[in-house]
């Protein structure tokens, strides 16, 4: 008997006779009652507010209004029956400012409930709010934003909002606030740049902003934030509404969206573009969220004997394949880029949501801007969601210009994630060379055992770390602790090197550059902010380490040979050359992508002893970059001789600069 059926055996909710005798989790149920129009939600005029919800099971529907978050109810209205299983009410007048809620009554219950697609919302989001989007627009609001001609031009800066200002050396006047990301001029300890300057002064070209949506009050209350609780927001209540906790004033709907349109706004003005972390994969509660109150058995995925599918061990899933919930996805992110000018969007646990969902996704940006990013977690996990169906690296070339985290370079580079002691290429340990080049390559299938997922390197995401699981730093003091502390940061060093010369789409972590630590907290989510926070003071203390990563960021942009477009152009211009055991070294040949350089020779040393190599017989070879390994090198006999962790970048002298 299939899941379907068996779930149909154990549980129904509501009155079939509601549906024509259509179970809610049958497939007939979205054919005949899929609504297209792009009017769900609340349709806003000084004249008056349009309703639409969506609740094919309800047998009566109201709109409850109030005038505040937390009062009685002001009146409740009917809801009319309208098409394709939607409601509808119209409310004459300047609604602006109106609280709201629905009430279904499905089977003998009566459910309430914020609008799913509501834009905005009163103090912890349990009712939605209708207002004038346009009266939020900051001064100069505009479409302008800085240019991206390929997503490999992409240098990706994770950053959680709070994390950023926090620190009581930030120099910020609104730590843990949007409008601390928009403050310029601020200095830390030796008067180093903080804030969006520090940002911008790195060089990268996108800041990824882990969620930034209203997430769960039982993460972070918005009447409490006297109290010192912090969270990643990992658990979505309203997708379409920014988090209240970030803005100067919770209580007041508009204020932040105005404010994060300002934080928008600031980073664009600074050269840098904005990626939204966004999770569609679950809700923050499957029993109390909005979607399961209103149209319950749709929005999650089940078992077969009636709980849910927990594939991200968060409880629950969205089902993504059904044609509503992937309507509501679609409809969210086009939403945070037309209201919010987003460029790009990273999706957590991807691998649970299905293909034809994200491809729905890539097509309506494209509408909009093909250069907005789409990048996920591919990883496979266990759900009841088909294999075939599943967005995760397998199915990596069912989905184009979708561009997956490439967990196989990261583990290759310092060890598996997951064992704390693991050592990697940077750190020593055996046989990694293999897995570092599938990363040099960007993933796709260069030749022999040199491939991975990606079809093009526009689809691979190289990083060492990230938000989630130990800091590098960290993990290199759990993995290498024989090791001296001067050794562990050549080691970190080039790991940032790796990712910054590699094909593909590089990805850095916030603090990444001054190797940050949490103090060995692998899962810090919820942990203290000052385990969490950007420590300015260890920033100041490692300088050198700052520029030595916005010097390699100088350097891939300086040279297209890191940036090929295409996996034929990686095919014919990059050759792996012969190293030692823990070394890697390969040539970008023939001005490849255009480069300045006729010829580009890397060499990646793990070796701490002196090593020498031969170099390939393409000219004269001189220092480009790293310098401070070569011991020599001796242009006539092509010999290259280098001592110590980190990595080389040669050329042949006939550049052109």
């Amino acid at each position: 008997m299939s899941v379907q059926k068996e779930l149909e055996v154990v549980t129904d909710y509501g009155d079939l006779a509601v549906t024509n005798g259509i179970s809610v989790f049958d497939p007939a149920f979205d054919e005949a009652f899929y609504y297209g129009g792009n009017d769900l939600g609340a349709t806003y005029s000084p004249e008056k507010t349009f309703f639409r919800l969506w609740a094919p099971t309800a047998s009566e529907a109201k709109i409850v209004f109030y005038n505040n978050w937390n009062d009685g109810p002001v009146r409740e209205m009917p809801m009319t029956r309208d098409i394709q299983g939607t409601w509808v009410h119209e409310a004459t007048g300047d609604c602006k400012g109106i609280y709201y809620t629905y009430k279904v009554r499905v089977g003998l219950d009566w459910n309430e409930a914020a609008d799913p697609y509501a834009k905005a919302v009163g103090v912890n989001g349990d009712r939605a709010v209708v207002l004038d989007l346009r009266s939020t627009d900051p001064k100069g609001w505009n479409m302008e934003k800085p240019q991206l001609d390929s997503p490999v031009d992409a240098v990706i800066y994770e950053l959680h909002l709070r994390d950023l200002s926090t620190h009581p050396d930030s120099g910020i006047l609104y730590p843990g606030k949007y409008l601390g990301l928009v403050e310029k001029d601020t200095r830390g300890p030796n008067d180093i740049p903080t804030g969006i300057d520090y940002i911008a002064g790195l060089g990268v070209t996108h800041v990824q902003l882990l969620p930034i949506y209203d997430y769960s009050t039982q993460s972070v209350d918005e009447t409490k934030l006297h109290l010192p609780h912090y969270n990643w927001g990992y658990d979505p209540k309203n997708y379409n509404v920014p988090e209240g906790s970030y803005s100067t004033d919770p209580y007041t709907p508009a204020t932040r969206i105005t404010e994060l349109k300002r934080c928008v706004q600031a980073l664009h003005d600074r050269g840098l573009r904005v990626i939204m972390d966004v999770v569609y994969n679950h809700v923050y509660d499957g029993y109390l969220v909005n979607f399961t109150k209103l149209v319950p058995g749709y929005y999650l995925r089940y078992q077969a004997d009636g709980s849910f599918s927990n594939g991200s061990f968060c409880g629950n899933e969205c089902a993504t394949e059904r044609k509503m919930m992937r309507k509501f996805i679609v409809d969210s992110v086009v939403h945070w880029v037309q209201e919010y000018h987003m460029d790009g969007f990273r999706f957590d646990l991807m691998g649970l949501m299905d293909t034809e969902t994200m491809n729905e996704i890539r097509r309506r940006l494209d509408e909009i801007d093909p250069t907005i990013l789409m990048i996920g977690e591919g990883w496979n996990m266990e759900t009841v969601l088909p294999g075939e169906q599943r967005a995760h690296q397998g199915n990596a070339w069912k989905m184009p210009r979708i561009a997956h985290f490439n967990d196989g370079l990261r583990d290759s580079v310092k060890g598996s994630t997951f064992i704390h002691g693991s050592q990697g290429f940077i750190s020593g340990g055996a046989g990694m060379e293999e897995g570092v080049k599938r990363g040099v390559v960007g993933g796709i299938d260069y030749g022999g055992s040199i491939r991975q997922f990606a079809q093009e390197p526009v689809q691979n995401v190289n990083y060492v770390e990230c938000h989630d699981n130990h800091t590098l730093w960290d993990k290199l003091q759990l993995s290498s602790s024989q090791k001296t502390e001067e050794q562990r940061r050549w080691m970190h060093r080039l790991a940032s090197a790796i990712v910054l010369t590699s094909q593909g789409i590089p990805f850095l972590h916030a603090g990444q550059e001054f190797m940050r630590t949490k103090n060995g907290d692998e899962n810090s989510y919820k942990s203290p902010v000052q385990v969490n926070w950007l420590d300015w003071e260890r920033c100041a203390e490692h300088q050198n380490d700052v520029l030595y990563v916005a010097s390699l960021i100088h350097l891939r942009k300086s040279h297209p040979a890191f940036r090929l477009r295409t996996a034929q152009e990686i095919r014919e211009h990059l050759f792996f050359e012969d190293a030692p055991e823990h070394a890697v070294a390969y040539t970008l040949r023939n001005h490849a992508g255009g480069d300045p350089a006729r010829h580009l020779y890397v060499l990646y040393n793990a070796n701490a002893e002196s090593r020498s190599l031969k170099l390939p017989d393409l000219g004269a070879w001189e220092v480009c970059y790293g310098s401070e390994w070569v011991e020599a090198l001796d242009a006539g006999k092509g010999i290259l001789r280098v001592n110590g962790i980190g990595m080389v970048v040669l050329r042949t002298s006939n550049y052109i600069s």
